[in-house]
């Protein structure tokens, strides 16, 4: 049995905080670290059936999903001061860790692009507080607004990949580290395949209309402990994997 994994990079950074509270978000050595055991525990759970010698040996390929930072200048809304979004410190942490996924063995970085489809977008919270008349345009700073910016390419690029590992029948299980509906379409052709479809949510709760399109649920990382404000207040419930 060969396995792929494939994770949305953009969804596993936003729900890595909540649940590895430990993992300082912009080092990169960290998070590299991080995925790391991810991989580790979806391996060694599916070799709990597979008893291969070492569950690596069962690792098609692992995919990391992201795109490159955006690397323009441009100067904020209220105050005009000019800024360099390559000099930021997430653009810089979201460079390095891609150094160091790349450096993996079996392992493959699909990146798209950041577009600016938009000037600045002001945030909801000033949006109401302006509506509701607690404050005024006047009030206004450069922290009420965020960069219109954008991914591109990054869900198809996912697609693809699920859509080619099912054809050429690169693996039998594919792990997906995913929490929304996008990936749909194409795991509805690799069960068709005869491939399964395993989701890792991070222990967030996910559609039940998904549950048709997949084959187990299972979060690669511990459940955080309750009192952890961070972690979803009622994370999804976790069905037996048949691998499990």
């Amino acid at each position: 049995m060969k396995a792929a994994i494939l994770i949305d990079g953009g969804y596993f950074l936003k729900r890595l905080g909540s649940v590895r509270r430990d993992v300082d978000m912009l080092n990169a050595e960290a998070v590299d670290k991080a995925i790391g055991q991810l991989v580790d525990s979806h391996l060694k759970q599916l070799n709990n059936v597979e008893k291969a010698g070492n569950p690596y040996s069962l690792l098609y390929r692992c995919f990391f999903y992201d795109a490159l930072p955006y690397m323009e200048k441009g100067h904020l809304p209220i105050s005009g001061k000019a800024i360099d979004y390559a000099k930021s410190d997430q653009a810089k942490f979201r460079l390095a860790l891609f150094d160091l996924l790349r450096r993996r063995a079996n392992f493959a970085v699909r990146l798209g692009q950041v577009r600016k489809e938009r000037s600045w977008i002001l945030s909801e919270d000033a949006q109401k507080a302006i509506l509701s008349g607690t404050r005024t345009p006047a009030d206004l700073k450069d922290e009420d607004f965020y960069p219109g910016l954008r991914q591109k390419a990054v869900d198809m690029r996912i697609g693809v990949d699920i859509a080619s590992i099912s054809l050429k029948r690169q693996a039998d299980t594919i792990v997906l580290v995913a929490g929304d509906s996008d990936f749909v379409p194409a795991s509805k052709l690799a069960r068709r395949e005869g491939v399964r479809i395993v989701l890792d949510p991070m222990w967030r709760s996910v559609e039940a209309s998904l549950f048709e399109h997949i084959d187990g649920l299972r979060s690669g990382f511990p459940q955080p402990k309750p009192k952890d404000k961070a972690a979803e207040a009622a994370p999804a419930p976790q069905p037996q994997d048949p691998a499990e």
